[in-house]
């Protein structure tokens, strides 16, 4: 029901927005908003929602005010596609989306060919902006990274640990888990399993009972929490103690609810966690007090709103194509996740990937805490 209530207030905010008479400038934001992802889709709804809200509360961006409009892309790359069209027509300047790699890189393709701006908070794999788009930028980090903290486990502190990899096949998923493979075989040490998975599934006894054949001691999980929660939940039922390694793809406290106690010692990357910002403090608070915990990509949304700001500024223009170029430059953006610059594929400059480990607060739930 929280969910529930939560999409359907950030339904209302969105509609308050566009009935905003002094309304000039439309921004979209696209993501799973339904469906098996939708935590995340939510994530980034509510990101953006509060940012239009407060800059349109401080002036807006050069007196303009924005207006949000949202698209469903349920986390499939043909809806995502026809959301991207739906914002062409409506005419969306700006989208901050999408949340799935697969998805992402489709659609930019409709908003480099249309003039649109996009930061994804989300999407981390290479090949979003290693294709030359004029238009891609994200206020995450790549898999390329990622997978090399994942490799740097493996051939450190697991050296003589038994390691499978199993990945959903999405280009998300696989791409995480091919970054860590080549890292750790290149560093000479082997998986004892290599497989993918189909998403969507309730029965994944077929993998875990190879798992268990294979004797791994850890799991490399490339994918999302509602795949990874299942598989958990289902190796414990067959008693095994295999521990997960996985990525941001996975952080959301519904990936406990899903998985269950099972979950406990789970390892996750992700960057620092911006809640704990002294800059971030009195907007998270604000998302506390609707109701709405502003985990993960929550804030990286928020931080992608101000760099528009702050870009269309520098530009003194709402040009996207100004603005972009005014991102490429290389200059630092103030944002609630931290400073950020960009290189001239839109990827951030520096990019900082932590541990964190699922266990169990003081209040009895578990959840991520970065790891000390």
């Amino acid at each position: 029901m929280k969910k529930i209530w939560l999409t359907g207030l950030v339904l209302a905010a969105g509609l308050a927005f566009a009935g905003a008479a002094s309304a000039q400038i439309k921004l979209g934001v696209a993501g799973p908003i339904t469906g098996a992802n939708a935590s995340f889709g939510a994530q980034l709804t509510n990101g953006v929602a509060q940012a239009a809200e407060d800059i349109n509360k401080a002036g807006g961006i050069l007196g303009q005010k924005i207006e949000v409009e949202q698209g469903d892309d349920v986390s499939d790359p043909k809806q995502g596609v026809s959301v991207a069209n739906k914002f062409v027509g409506d005419g969306v300047k700006f989208v901050i989306g999408h949340f799935n790699s697969g998805v992402t890189i489709p659609a930019s393709e409709v908003y480099a060919d249309n003039g649109i701006l996009e930061i994804t908070p989300s999407a981390t794999n290479p090949k979003i902006t290693e294709r030359g788009l004029w238009d891609i930028f994200r206020t995450c980090g790549r898999d390329d990274q990622q997978g090399k903290l994942w490799a740097d486990l493996a051939l450190g502190e697991l050296k003589d640990k038994k390691i499978a990899i199993v990945h959903d096949k999405t280009t998300y998923g696989q791409g995480l888990a091919d970054a860590a493979r080549t890292a750790m075989n290149a560093g000479g040490k082997k998986e004892v399993l290599y497989e993918g998975v189909n998403t969507g599934e309730k029965d994944y006894s077929a993998i875990v009972s190879k798992i268990k054949a294979s004797g791994a001691e850890y799991l490399m999980w490339g994918g999302l929490h509602t795949e990874g929660g299942l598989i958990i939940r289902q190796m414990r039922d067959q008693g095994m103690k295999t521990i997960v390694i996985s990525g941001d793809g996975i952080t959301d406290n519904e990936f406990a609810s899903i998985g269950g106690p099972g979950v406990e010692g789970t390892f996750m990357s992700f960057g620092p966690d911006p809640r704990n910002n002294a800059s971030a403090k009195e907007i998270v608070a604000a998302f506390r007090a609707k109701g709405f915990e502003p985990e993960a990509y929550t804030l990286y949304s928020y931080a992608g709103v101000q760099i528009i700001k702050q870009a269309a500024e520098k530009a003194n223009s709402l040009d996207p194509k100004k603005i972009a170029e005014v991102m490429h430059s290389g200059i630092t953006f103030k944002t609630v996740i931290g400073d950020i610059a960009y290189d001239k594929k839109g990827d951030r400059t520096s990019v900082d990937f932590v541990w964190y480990v699922w266990q169990k607060g003081d209040d009895g739930k578990i959840t991520y805490k970065q790891r000390t």
